[in-house]
């Protein structure tokens, strides 16, 4: 709920029908006026040559006072329910031939402040003093009536269910509903508008929400791409600047070795280009599906090429599949590639000249599980804290349920696992 709401007031547009509706509401009004003059209400000339209806002068300023205010409603709803309120009480004070439009006009007052009011104690306190007013004045005008045997002769006053006790049930239960009514639909209306400005508020958020939400997506996807950038880039440089350094040291005594050595540079270039075109691509594709299939199409099957570039680079590796082997889908796939591809490069930035690789992918009863070991220095490796690399493989590993063991070994060495249980087929 919004706790300091406060209902907006209406535009110029708004203004404008409420003076317009003020008109028409004393137009009817003078027409009432003059019927119930012609038609002789409030004219008793045989039982009292006096009693006669106000002058037009009087029922003019009372017409004003009931129809004008409601011009205001909306602005000052407290102020224009007392002032018709107190016309209303004095039109038939001063015998004014009207009991039609003076009606309508204080209903419409008494639900404006429950409907419009922006305070709520004020708004209550208001309707329940001119309620309670206009009840205590009924109650009076009936306690003359039935003291008074010229007033309604014809009407019986003795018994409980008399013919004047109907007559005054009736009055008391009609004033209930009147004003029972304007009171309960202003309340109504007050709350609607409420209801209708939090939907509106919610609606807003959400609209903000989603705008958020894509635009983090936007962004984490761009992390996304940015990881893939770093993974290809270091793996690719890694593999040429090791077969840079081999045919350098080679090319003059042994050019067929430094001729090898170059056709892997090359190799390795153009995958690099064509995984980075890939990525590439990614960024512009529309569909995110689509998208992810275009950056996503290496998996296990693709370990062995992996593992024959380490060994080409001067990084002897191994690799070795135990158990039965079965199919994982793509993005469990492409994670296992991915995170070998890292293992591999980091063992060929860090673990030293001398160090060999060893691959293991079991399929297990509850999944699979990735281990990449090697023979390097993978003290020194720890000493130096995990990078951006260790970081992409234990987001990766995470987003398709797994965990990601790394760390040197005891005999020397380092050390990446990473088990993924439930694996789907």
């Amino acid at each position: 709920m919004i706790d300091d709401w406060l209902r907006p007031r209406p535009g110029r547009e708004g203004f404008r029908r409420d003076a317009l509706g003020a008109a028409l509401l004393a137009l009817g009004t003078t027409v009432s006026v003059l019927l119930y003059t012609r038609s002789g209400y409030f004219t008793d000339l045989d039982a009292d040559p006096e009693l006669h209806p106000a002058p037009m002068w009087l029922s003019a300023i009372m017409i004003v006072a009931l129809t004008a205010p409601l011009a205001w409603r909306r602005r000052y709803p407290e102020v224009v329910a007392v002032v018709v309120s107190v016309a209303f009480f004095l039109a038939p004070t001063f015998r004014v031939p009207e009991a039609l439009f003076g009606s309508i006009t204080l209903f419409i007052a008494i639900y404006s402040v429950g409907a419009w009011s922006r305070h709520r104690r004020a708004a209550t306190i208001t309707r329940i003093l001119i309620i309670v007013g206009m009840f205590v004045w009924i109650g009076v005008q009936l306690a003359l009536t039935v003291n008074d045997p010229d007033t309604l002769p014809g009407f019986s006053r003795s018994g409980v269910f008399s013919a004047f006790a109907s007559y005054a049930l009736i009055n008391v239960l009609t004033n209930l509903l009147y004003f029972g009514g304007a009171y309960y639909f202003g309340t109504v209306a007050y709350r609607r508008a409420r209801e209708h400005a939090e939907l509106e508020d919610r609606t807003a958020e959400l609209a903000r929400e989603r705008e958020l939400s894509a635009q983090q997506a936007v962004t984490l996807d761009r992390v996304r791409i940015a990881r893939e950038l770093h993974d290809v880039v270091a793996h690719h440089v890694s593999v040429m600047g090791v077969q840079a350094g081999a045919a350098r040291r080679v090319i003059q005594t042994d050019p067929a070795q430094a001729s090898e050595s170059l056709s892997t540079i090359e190799s390795s270039a153009r995958s690099a280009v064509d995984e980075l075109h890939r990525l590439l691509t990614t960024l512009r594709e529309n569909d995110s599906d689509d998208a992810s299939r275009s950056s996503s199409t290496r998996g296990i099957d693709q370990l062995p090429d992996l593992v024959e570039e380490s060994t080409a680079a001067g990084v002897p590796a191994t690799l070795q599949l135990v158990g039965e082997p079965r199919p994982v889908t793509s993005l469990v796939g492409f994670t296992l590639y991915r995170v070998t591809q890292e293992a591999l490069t980091n063992v060929r930035k860090h673990a030293g000249a001398r160090a060999t690789v060893d691959v293991r992918l079991r399929y297990l009863d509850s999944g699979v599980e990735l281990e990449v070991t090697d023979t390097g220095q993978g003290k020194g490796l720890a000493s130096a804290g995990p990078g951006h690399g260790h970081v992409g493989m234990r987001e990766r590993v995470a987003a398709v349920g797994g965990e990601l063991e790394v760390g040197p070994l005891a005999r020397g060495g380092y050390l990446v696992r990473a088990r993924i249980v439930q694996v789907p087929s």
